[in-house]
């Protein structure tokens, strides 16, 4: 119903910008002068307004309804089982919803009956009392500006405040949201160092990672917290990918580029743009069952022991899947370097392989390097490649033969292990912070390297 009522919203508004704008324009014939602003104005006003009016309430309503219900349940729940902690209540609750909305309870009694009731009871009316809110919010907002239209009316100036408000409240969420996830791995990293009396050398520098391994026993083993093996193969796995899309992904860009013709661009572009869409899943199914049993196989044919799975099995085929990343980007930025540079070094006697290393590429180098980092940046964050290819042992080693893993395939391990979330949050969150760190230093290193390398052009 929610997601209708969601729907109507919308429809609403467009019914009330085909109204005002019918009114303005019957206005201006009428008054047999000019509005301060067009139809389309007044229409786009009324219909700023409904959207807001409506979404607004049907937001509100649900989220602080959902909370009140939860809250009023929570505190019957508590009251009925005093000696029960907040686990045992939020498994009463969910059993009760679960039961109220027909679907099969783990278990039921007089209580998850009682709690069921009252939610039905509750939800029901805070359903109906959204639909009445939503509806009629825009309802009032629509007749309100429709009222609201003269030849004096400034629809058009309150329309481009309306919406420069709405888009600088989207950047304020957008920051305030990066702001958030920023403070929420520092809290974690911050109580994961204090968990290990701030050894910070033993994590940067230890070299056996089993941070769960004494938990049970209420203490965390500073001495199994060392980074090195995960990011070892994280480097390793990521070295391997990008030896394979940067040239593939950057030859081809220019080939598409400078030496093919048109009919040759129309298809091999949005062929190789396809491999973006294929799920990063499928890709390590396809490394997990064709790439690595055929380079153990090929290593057994010449004598060398090749592991079941191994970076290098998982690099190649992550590789492949950065090309088409690196290609298209590269692609669009060498396509916008002036036809006029590549004329003027083709005038003064260079050849056209000439024209693209020494005119062309540094022009382009910008939003190559761009490209690169982007790609370094997918293959660090990769994780199903990593698992299904390259194992989630970590293992230290410089062999690109053996199994490895990454670090955010033990993000993914510790928090959806056995574990408790809260427990296996510390560990995870560090690795996450300092991928973080590392991540924004290899883009300012990237920034300075343009910055010293670029080539400007008048």
């Amino acid at each position: 119903m929610l997601f209708a009522l969601f729907l109507l919203v919308p429809v609403a508004a467009a019914a009330a910008y085909v109204t005002a704008r019918q009114r303005a324009t019957a206005l201006s014939t009428a008054a047999g002068q000019r509005l301060h602003s067009r139809p389309q104005h007044h229409g786009l006003h009324s219909a700023l307004w409904v959207l807001i009016a409506g979404w607004g309430a049907l937001i509100v309503l649900t989220v602080v309804g959902e909370a009140l219900i939860q809250r009023v349940l929570m505190a019957r729940i508590s009251d009925a089982l005093p000696d029960e902690g907040p686990l045992q209540w939020n498994l009463v609750l969910s059993d009760a919803r679960s039961f109220a909305q027909g679907a099969v309870s783990s278990e039921m009694d007089p209580l998850r009956e009682r709690i069921a009731g009252a939610f039905s009871w509750m939800n029901g009316t805070r359903l109906w009392l959204t639909v009445l809110a939503t509806l009629g919010g825009a309802a009032a907002a629509a007749w309100w500006t429709y009222k609201g239209i003269t030849v004096e009316a400034r629809a058009r100036v309150q329309s481009e405040t309306i919406i420069r408000r709405g888009l600088a409240v989207m950047a304020t969420v957008a920051v305030l949201t990066t702001i958030g996830i920023v403070f929420s791995l520092i809290f974690e990293t911050v109580r994961f160092f204090n968990a290990i009396d701030w050894q910070l050398h033993k994590f940067l520098f230890g070299t056996t990672w089993s941070p769960l391994s004494g938990v049970f026993e209420g203490e965390m083993d500073a001495d199994k917290v060392g980074i090195v093996p995960l990011f070892a193969g994280t480097l390793m796995i990521t070295l391997i990918a990008m030896l394979v899309a940067v040239p593939v992904g950057l030859f081809a860009a220019i080939y598409l580029s400078d030496f093919a013709n048109h009919r040759v661009r129309a298809v091999v572009k949005p062929v190789m743009e396809l491999l973006a869409g294929i799920p990063t899943v499928v890709y390590g199914f396809f490394a997990a069952i064709t790439v690595a049993p055929l380079l153990r196989d090929t290593g057994e044919a010449i004598g060398i022991r090749v592991a079941s799975e191994s970076a290098l099995a998982a690099g190649l085929v992550m590789g492949i899947m950065i090309i088409p990343f690196i290609s298209s980007l590269s692609d669009d930025v060498i396509t916008s370097v002036p036809q006029s540079l590549r004329d003027g070094s083709l005038s003064l006697g260079a050849t056209k392989a000439e024209t693209i290393r020494k005119v062309v590429l540094p022009a382009a180098l910008p939003g190559i390097v761009s490209a690169i980092v982007l790609g370094v940046s997918k293959a660090i964050g990769e994780t199903m490649i990593v698992v299904m290819a390259a194992g989630q042992g970590p293992n230290l080693t410089g062999n690109p033969l053996e199994a490895m893993t990454t670090v955010t395939v033990q993000i993914v391990a510790l928090i959806t292990g056995d574990t408790e979330a809260e427990t296996a949050a510390g560990p995870a969150f560090t690795l996450g912070f300092t991928l973080f760190v590392m991540t924004l230093l290899m883009n300012m290193l990237a920034q300075r390297l343009v910055a010293r390398f670029r080539e400007a052009y008048d």
